[in-house]
């Protein structure tokens, strides 16, 4: 547990948690210490997380005077981490009370700042009030639950000025996504965690709103809001009241979330984290999806959509989206339930088309060349018979036909370990592969957009003739083959290359 000096000498200590660029993370609580926040779902996976105790708080001494634990004089505490660390500018995540500490110190140090994450956020430090409304209407939220009247009740009992220490556990359920034993352990480490004496003196007096929030509009970098869809400290509507206090801010609400949202949905949180710390990526709500997407290219160049196939992401793409970005725009999406995009659980063959749809719309890519692997050729060449002239050309690598597999797929089973997809993708799509919608056939002639179709050739598991009629059923459309297998573009990216320049790719 490494350990320095604050700025009045009192030692402060911090846990790093994984490898990777350093993220610095705030606690809530307030003045919780920081093992509550474990590995936050998994992020330490992609950065090596710097958990901060705050002074008295976990391995942290306890400091001679008492009045430094109030927040506003604990940005001091920050900044001595930083110069501790080395880092010119940092990335900074802050839980629940903590963001009031890291909105103090945006407004403070903006020049030290990359990125800022507020995590279920506390507003007072910006003047938005959190309301019993706002607690009863996020309490309504669970009324299914067998917990909710008992605590519904204490509930009202502590607005009415009832003691805290007594009615809090019944409350306590509503603070959780899903109150299982795991949140049941974690509920009752917090007494244990939390400094009693410097909890009642976090807020008081810490606060000036008319100074903070001028100073936090003109904050020049990335922040994310994060709240979790039955929180109400903040609500959603509270939390987006917060983002749009920043020029670059970004708001997204965790489905089935409480306050703690990395214990409700580890994935999802640590995806969409990741996904905004990632400077290589770029995140767009599509149709009530939020796609992650990497870009190459000069903003102005003539635009290239890549849509990688199942099980894969854009990351897929990287070598040819290189080189087409010498003369192209070039975007490559993560479908929903692969990549860092939103995994909702259901997928269909429509539902990517939808993506796809969407994702256009969004970025105003109408006339875009689309290229589609696999999977991602399926939602492609689905949306050009929906959407005549949305999609200016139109590649098929590698794609199943519209035709029904046979022998039909048996059921698949999930291999074990994490996946970087979402193991759903595999059922939902077999089950159209053995038996897709005939419409998909009908309509190959309804595609108006000039089509090259490539198939992978005799090693493939795609039957090549039905790619081969496929290509004849479209209207001006062109079938080439390259001997690569099903992944054609990442095995032999040269000759999928000069394919596409024959096509009329640069």
């Amino acid at each position: 547990m490494p350990i320095f000096s604050a700025y009045d000498t009192t030692p402060l200590a911090y846990h790093l948690v994984g490898e990777g660029e350093p993220l610095i993370v705030l606690p809530g609580g307030p003045m919780r210490a920081s093992a509550y926040l474990g590995d936050l779902g998994g992020l330490s996976a992609v950065r090596q997380l710097v958990l901060l105790d705050l002074r008295g708080t976990g391995g942290s001494a306890a400091p001679e005077d008492p009045a430094t634990y109030r927040c506003d004089r604990l940005v001091d505490d920050v900044e001595a981490l930083r110069e501790h660390l080395g880092l010119d500018r940092i990335d900074l995540l802050a839980h629940s009370a903590g963001a009031s500490l890291a909105l103090l110190y945006a407004a403070r140090h903006p020049d030290r700042l990359r990125t800022l994450s507020l995590i279920t956020p506390a507003t007072r430090a910006v003047g938005i009030p959190v309301t019993d409304q706002d607690l009863r209407e996020a309490a309504e939220l669970r009324s299914a639950e067998p917990w909710y009247a008992e605590a519904r009740a204490a509930q009202e009992a502590l607005f009415a000025g009832g003691p805290f220490a007594e009615l809090w556990p019944a409350v306590r359920p509503l603070t959780y996504g899903r109150w299982d034993d795991a949140a049941r352990d974690h509920a009752a480490a917090s007494a244990g965690q939390t400094n009693a004496e410097a909890r009642g003196r976090f807020d008081e007096g810490a606060y000036d709103p008319a100074a903070t929030v001028p100073a936090l509009r003109e904050l020049s970098v990335p922040v994310l809001v994060l709240a979790g869809e039955y929180d109400g400290v903040p609500s959603p509507d509270r939390a987006t009241e917060l983002a749009a206090l920043f020029p670059y801010g970004e708001f997204t609400v965790l489905r089935g979330a409480g306050h703690f949202p990395w214990l409700d949905d580890p994935g999802g949180f640590s995806r969409t984290v990741a996904a905004f710390l990632d400077p290589g990526l770029l995140t767009v709500r599509a149709g009530g999806v939020r796609l992650a997407y990497r870009v190459w290219g000069e903003p102005a160049a003539p635009p290239v959509v890549l849509l990688h196939g199942r099980a894969g992401s854009s990351l897929t793409w990287t070598r040819i989206a290189e080189a087409l970005a010498a003369e192209h725009r070039v975007y490559a999406p993560d479908f929903r339930g692969h990549g860092f995009s939103d995994w909702p659980g259901r997928y269909s063959f429509e539902l990517f088309r939808d993506d796809l749809h969407a994702f256009l719309e969004a970025r105003n890519l109408t006339g875009a060349t689309v290229i589609g692997h696999s999977m991602g050729g399926v939602a492609a060449y689905l949306l050009a018979q929906r959407e005549p002239g949305l999609i200016g050309r139109l590649v098929i690598e590698d794609a199943p036909p519209p035709l029904p597999l046979d022998p039909p797929r048996p059921p698949a089973e999930r291999p074990e370990g994490e996946l970087d997809f979402d193991w759903p993708v595999v059922p939902d799509t077999d089950a159209q592969l053995n038996d897709p919608d005939p419409a998909g056939r009908e309509r190959l002639a309804e595609i108006t957009a000039p089509t090259l179709v490539i198939g992978g050739g005799p090693t493939s598991h795609i039957d090549q003739k039905q790619l081969a009629r496929m290509a004849d059923t479209i209207p001006g459309g062109a079938f080439v083959t390259i001997k690569a297998g099903h992944l054609v573009h990442t095995t032999r990216p040269e000759e999928f290359l000069a394919a596409l320049r024959s096509f009329g790719l640069g």
